[in-house]
Protein backbone atom coordinates (compact mmCIF):
# COMPACT_ATOMS: atom_id res chain seq x y z
CA UNK A 1 0.00 0.00 0.00
CA UNK A 2 3.02 2.50 0.72
CA UNK A 3 3.57 3.88 -3.16
CA UNK A 4 3.37 7.19 -2.87
CA UNK A 5 6.44 9.58 -3.09
CA UNK A 6 5.96 13.20 -1.25
CA UNK A 7 6.53 16.51 -3.24
CA UNK A 8 6.10 17.69 -6.18
CA UNK A 9 5.96 15.41 -9.02
CA UNK A 10 4.96 14.97 -12.66
CA UNK A 11 1.31 14.45 -11.89
CA UNK A 12 0.95 16.54 -9.62
CA UNK A 13 2.77 19.62 -11.78
CA UNK A 14 0.45 18.11 -15.28
CA UNK A 15 -3.13 18.95 -12.57
CA UNK A 16 -1.84 22.07 -11.72
CA UNK A 17 -1.43 22.84 -15.10
CA UNK A 18 -4.08 21.25 -15.96
CA UNK A 19 -5.91 23.13 -13.53
CA UNK A 20 -4.54 26.90 -14.43
CA UNK A 21 -5.43 25.96 -18.22
CA UNK A 22 -9.30 26.10 -16.91
CA UNK A 23 -8.85 28.62 -14.74
CA UNK A 24 -9.59 29.15 -11.33
CA UNK A 25 -12.46 31.59 -12.02
CA UNK A 26 -14.03 28.88 -14.34
CA UNK A 27 -14.11 26.19 -11.23
CA UNK A 28 -17.31 26.21 -9.28
CA UNK A 29 -16.66 26.59 -5.75
CA UNK A 30 -17.49 23.17 -4.05
CA UNK A 31 -15.51 21.21 -7.09
CA UNK A 32 -12.56 23.68 -6.32
CA UNK A 33 -12.77 23.09 -2.86
CA UNK A 34 -12.52 19.04 -3.55
CA UNK A 35 -9.43 19.64 -6.13
CA UNK A 36 -7.38 21.82 -2.96
CA UNK A 37 -8.54 19.20 -0.37
CA UNK A 38 -7.17 16.21 -2.23
CA UNK A 39 -4.11 17.71 -3.32
CA UNK A 40 -3.51 19.02 0.02
CA UNK A 41 -3.91 15.51 1.28
CA UNK A 42 -1.48 14.14 -1.19
CA UNK A 43 1.13 16.88 -0.07
CA UNK A 44 0.15 16.45 3.55
CA UNK A 45 -1.32 12.78 4.32
CA UNK A 46 -3.22 12.85 7.88
CA UNK A 47 -1.75 9.39 8.16
CA UNK A 48 0.36 6.70 6.16
CA UNK A 49 -1.89 5.02 3.75
CA UNK A 50 -1.40 1.94 5.50
CA UNK A 51 -3.57 3.58 8.09
CA UNK A 52 -6.19 5.43 5.87
CA UNK A 53 -6.86 3.17 3.30
CA UNK A 54 -10.47 1.21 3.99
CA UNK A 55 -10.86 -2.75 4.18
CA UNK A 56 -13.66 -4.74 6.12
CA UNK A 57 -10.86 -5.98 8.38
CA UNK A 58 -9.79 -2.83 9.69
CA UNK A 59 -13.13 -0.64 9.51
CA UNK A 60 -15.53 -3.27 10.88
CA UNK A 61 -13.57 -5.95 12.94
CA UNK A 62 -11.13 -3.32 13.94
CA UNK A 63 -13.96 -0.50 14.56
CA UNK A 64 -11.82 1.62 13.01
CA UNK A 65 -14.82 3.55 11.48
CA UNK A 66 -12.65 7.13 10.53
CA UNK A 67 -11.48 5.19 7.65
CA UNK A 68 -14.61 6.09 5.73
CA UNK A 69 -13.92 8.92 5.71
CA UNK A 70 -10.24 9.51 5.27
CA UNK A 71 -9.92 6.74 2.78
CA UNK A 72 -11.33 8.89 -0.58
CA UNK A 73 -9.49 11.94 0.15
CA UNK A 74 -5.81 10.19 0.09
CA UNK A 75 -4.60 8.96 -3.46
CA UNK A 76 -1.63 6.11 -3.68
CA UNK A 77 0.82 8.14 -5.63
CA UNK A 78 0.93 11.10 -7.90
CA UNK A 79 -0.87 9.42 -11.00
CA UNK A 80 -3.57 8.28 -9.26
CA UNK A 81 -4.16 11.77 -8.02
CA UNK A 82 -3.45 12.91 -11.58
CA UNK A 83 -6.62 10.87 -12.95
CA UNK A 84 -8.87 11.05 -10.27
CA UNK A 85 -8.85 15.00 -10.16
CA UNK A 86 -9.10 15.37 -13.64
CA UNK A 87 -12.25 13.15 -13.86
CA UNK A 88 -13.48 15.72 -10.97
CA UNK A 89 -12.68 18.64 -12.44
CA UNK A 90 -14.58 18.05 -15.51
CA UNK A 91 -17.86 15.92 -13.63
CA UNK A 92 -17.62 18.66 -10.90
CA UNK A 93 -18.24 22.05 -14.17
CA UNK A 94 -20.94 20.36 -15.52
CA UNK A 95 -22.71 19.01 -12.20
CA UNK A 96 -22.07 21.68 -10.07
CA UNK A 97 -22.90 24.45 -12.65
CA UNK A 98 -26.63 22.16 -13.13
CA UNK A 99 -27.72 20.78 -9.67
CA UNK A 100 -25.87 24.06 -7.20
CA UNK A 101 -23.18 24.10 -5.17
CA UNK A 102 -24.88 23.27 -1.67
CA UNK A 103 -26.80 20.37 -3.47
CA UNK A 104 -23.55 19.33 -5.20
CA UNK A 105 -21.68 20.08 -2.28
CA UNK A 106 -24.44 16.86 -0.06
CA UNK A 107 -23.68 15.02 -2.83
CA UNK A 108 -19.73 14.58 -2.86
CA UNK A 109 -20.07 14.17 1.06
CA UNK A 110 -22.92 11.12 1.04
CA UNK A 111 -21.17 9.82 -2.26
CA UNK A 112 -18.01 9.92 -0.23
CA UNK A 113 -19.17 7.49 2.92
CA UNK A 114 -21.75 5.96 0.48
CA UNK A 115 -19.22 4.79 -1.60
CA UNK A 116 -16.60 3.29 1.09
CA UNK A 117 -19.80 1.21 2.80
CA UNK A 118 -20.75 -0.28 -0.80
CA UNK A 119 -16.76 -1.24 -1.44
CA UNK A 120 -17.18 -3.45 2.28
CA UNK A 121 -20.23 -4.83 1.60
CA UNK A 122 -18.77 -6.12 -1.96
CA UNK A 123 -16.04 -7.24 -0.37
CA UNK A 124 -17.59 -9.47 2.26
CA UNK A 125 -19.85 -10.83 -0.59
CA UNK A 126 -17.11 -12.00 -2.52
CA UNK A 127 -15.55 -13.62 1.31
CA UNK A 128 -18.75 -15.34 1.41
CA UNK A 129 -19.22 -16.03 -2.36
CA UNK A 130 -15.54 -17.23 -3.48
CA UNK A 131 -14.78 -18.60 0.26
CA UNK A 132 -11.84 -16.76 0.33
CA UNK A 133 -11.33 -14.55 3.70
CA UNK A 134 -8.70 -12.02 2.06
CA UNK A 135 -10.93 -10.47 0.56
CA UNK A 136 -11.47 -8.96 4.08
CA UNK A 137 -8.07 -7.42 4.03
CA UNK A 138 -8.14 -5.42 0.43
CA UNK A 139 -7.42 -2.03 1.31
CA UNK A 140 -8.91 0.85 -1.18
CA UNK A 141 -7.92 4.46 -1.25
CA UNK A 142 -8.67 7.17 -3.61
CA UNK A 143 -11.82 9.09 -4.97
CA UNK A 144 -12.44 6.83 -8.12
CA UNK A 145 -15.69 5.27 -6.65
CA UNK A 146 -16.96 8.71 -5.82
CA UNK A 147 -15.94 10.08 -9.52
CA UNK A 148 -17.66 6.66 -10.91
CA UNK A 149 -21.17 7.60 -9.20
CA UNK A 150 -20.72 11.08 -10.27
CA UNK A 151 -20.05 9.99 -14.11
CA UNK A 152 -23.87 8.19 -13.82
CA UNK A 153 -25.66 11.07 -12.72
CA UNK A 154 -23.90 13.05 -15.18
CA UNK A 155 -25.15 10.50 -17.55
CA UNK A 156 -29.11 10.64 -16.01
CA UNK A 157 -28.79 14.80 -16.47
CA UNK A 158 -27.08 14.65 -19.50
CA UNK A 159 -28.50 11.56 -21.28
CA UNK A 160 -27.60 11.03 -25.26
CA UNK A 161 -24.01 12.83 -24.78
CA UNK A 162 -20.90 10.99 -26.61
CA UNK A 163 -18.07 11.42 -24.31
CA UNK A 164 -14.23 11.14 -25.15
CA UNK A 165 -12.36 8.22 -23.41
CA UNK A 166 -8.89 8.05 -24.05
CA UNK A 167 -9.83 9.74 -28.03
CA UNK A 168 -12.59 7.22 -28.93
CA UNK A 169 -16.35 8.84 -29.12
CA UNK A 170 -17.99 6.47 -26.85
CA UNK A 171 -22.05 6.81 -25.90
CA UNK A 172 -21.94 8.96 -22.37
CA UNK A 173 -24.35 5.76 -20.96
CA UNK A 174 -21.28 3.29 -21.42
CA UNK A 175 -18.22 5.76 -21.02
CA UNK A 176 -18.22 5.42 -17.11
CA UNK A 177 -17.84 1.58 -17.70
CA UNK A 178 -15.40 2.17 -20.56
CA UNK A 179 -13.62 4.89 -18.29
CA UNK A 180 -13.64 2.71 -15.24
CA UNK A 181 -11.85 -0.12 -17.46
CA UNK A 182 -9.42 2.24 -19.07
CA UNK A 183 -8.29 3.66 -15.47
CA UNK A 184 -7.75 0.46 -14.08
CA UNK A 185 -5.37 -0.49 -17.20
CA UNK A 186 -3.70 2.73 -16.90
CA UNK A 187 -3.04 2.54 -13.42
CA UNK A 188 -4.21 -1.03 -11.83
CA UNK A 189 -4.59 -0.88 -7.87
Amino acid sequence: MERRQRGVSAGLLLLLYQISQVGLQNIPSVTLGVLVLNIFLFLNPLRPLSEVCLSVNEAVHRKNWQRLLLAPFHHADDWHLYYNMISMLWKGIMLERKLKSMWFAYIIAVFSVLIGVVYMVLEVLLVIILDDPSYEMNCGVGFSGVLFALKVLNNHYNPGRVSSVLGLPISSKYACWVELVAIHLISPG
